[in-house]
């Protein structure tokens, strides 16, 4: 199933959940937030990549290369730049609309680093 891409490369945060969770899962959830925020709670089985990091150079991590990426940070600024460095790269990346702000208001689990209940930082 081809990425969806709605409104410019975004997606809603209900189908970045339905395209990185569960058996529907075609893409990666990569969250590009620096550690802190991260540490204090991210969605579950996104995989890590602060954008500092990415601009600098850094690969994506092996669970995420080669895969559609539905990319999330805070609220969305931040995704989005990140969005379009890794389509530049040849990435097939999307960013999420609201980012974990957005995630965490529609219900959406949050979890820290222990896999305990989360926050949005």
């Amino acid at each position: 199933m081809p990425l969806i891409v709605r409104n410019g490369h975004r997606v809603t945060v209900d189908e970045a959940r339905t395209r990185t969770h569960g058996d529907q899962a075609d893409a990666v959830l990569l969250d590009v937030r620096e550690e802190p925020e991260w540490t204090a709670g991210h969605a579950p089985g996104a995989v890590h990549a602060p954008l500092t990091e990415l601009l600098l150079g850094a690969t994506l991590p092996a669970e995420a290369q080669g895969r559609p990426l539905v990319v999330i940070c805070r609220s969305g600024r931040r995704s989005s730049q990140a969005a379009r460095l890794l389509a530049e790269r040849g990435a097939p990346a999307v960013d999420v609309e609201g980012g974990m702000n957005a995630w965490a208001a529609a219900g959406h689990p949050v979890v820290d680093e222990r896999g305990n209940s989360g926050r949005t930082a």
